[in-house]
């Protein structure tokens, strides 16, 4: 983070977060109060090493960092929201098509269990099935690596199939409230499509949903390469995911405190990272040239530099289980499938590396 994004975020809640003086004590300082903050995001450090660096107590500390990234949620919502509009989805879809060759695709999704420290006799509310403690992130990102929604809180315990389908988000696509164009022809005088958001095996296949076709297929085989085209644009989430837990180390470790602190510390970094990609300035010093992954000109598939500076992923996976689908979603699917082998729908390096 540059100087002049630490001063704005300053200018942004540094009102919000100052404290009187009294006659007993000075008060910690905004600019103190947002680094020790900022710190911890960062690298994850125990109250007792922000401390010493900080020299303030452990339990100021403690009401320091919650309130802190209450405030950073608050100032830079503006920074994190759905669509409203066809207009702004159609935006999306473009920046899909141009950059990733699929079509209609209106978002990214994934979910990743979020390593907590067990919170206090919560028995095995918060135990997910690799027998540790969690709480479930739930995110949907734009073609350009920029969060467009999040969800923090389910429980570890949670059935993995179901925590999508209990988020406000999903509510609203079965309600027909998000505002999504209607299905139109991806090509002159054809059927007409759904928009759709591309995630793995762990989600349900619907309408509005795309995931890979189940199974091993055949070099050129049409469900081979429509995984393959599928995998382009879902790859988008995991970079995100993946720079989250490369510049807040916070993530890297179970998060030692409270399930609602924990939700606050996790939002804002999500907050954050939207922040720090809003010009190509702060850009620039976030997420500079090949952090993400990237494709030479064959289409072969180059790590970014966040894989290399993460020796494990420290978040994990949703549990993939086999569902059924509607005879409606799989026809959809079966159409984008057979629109990727077209002339038209084709990329000229997909037959080398599907």
């Amino acid at each position: 983070m540059s100087k002049s994004d630490f001063e704005h975020l300053l200018e942004m809640i540094g009102p919000s977060i100052a404290k009187r003086e009294t006659n007993i004590r000075q008060p910690v300082s905004p600019q103190t109060r947002l680094a020790i903050t900022l710190r911890y995001l960062a690298t994850g450090d125990s109250y007792s090493s922000l401390s010493y660096t900080f020299k303030v107590s452990k339990q100021l500390i403690s009401k320091i960092i919650p309130d802190v990234c209450q405030e950073l949620i608050n100032s830079l919502a503006g920074y994190v929201k759905v669509p409203s509009s066809e207009q702004e989805w159609k935006q999306i879809s473009r920046e899909f098509e141009i950059r990733w060759n699929f079509p209609h695709c209106i978002g990214a999704i994934d979910g990743k269990h979020v390593m907590i420290v067990a919170p206090n006799n919560s028995g095995s509310e918060y135990y997910n099935y690799k027998n540790q403690f969690s709480m479930v992130l739930m995110a949907i990102a734009d073609g350009n690596y920029n969060f467009i929604y999040a969800n923090y809180g389910a429980k570890g315990r949670s059935s993995d199939s179901g925590i999508f389908q209990e988020t406000p988000f999903y509510n609203a696509l079965l309600e027909n409230s998000l505002k999504l164009p209607r299905p139109e022809p991806i090509t002159q005088g054809g059927t007409e499509m759904p928009y759709v958001i591309v995630g793995d095996s762990a989600f349900a296949l619907t309408e509005n949903i795309m995931k890979p076709y189940p199974g091993i297929h055949e070099r050129g085989n049409k469900k081979r390469i429509f995984n393959y085209r599928l995998s382009r644009a879902r790859r988008i989430i995991e970079n995100v995911f993946g720079i989250l837990c490369v510049v807040f180390r916070v993530f890297t470790k179970p998060i030692p405190l409270k399930p609602a602190n924990c939700e606050l510390v996790v939002i804002a970094c999500v907050y954050l990272h939207n922040f720090l990609r809003r010009n190509s300035v702060s850009r620039s010093i976030y997420t500079p040239p090949q952090t993400f992954d990237f494709e030479d000109s064959e289409g072969n598939l180059l790590e970014g530099s966040w894989r290399r500076e993460l020796s494990s992923f420290p978040m994990i996976d949703l549990q993939r289980r086999g569902r059924p689908a509607s005879q409606s979603a799989l026809c959809i699917r079966e159409q984008f499938a057979d629109y990727f082998i077209t002339p038209e729908g084709r990329v000229p390096w997909q037959n080398n590396v599907a």
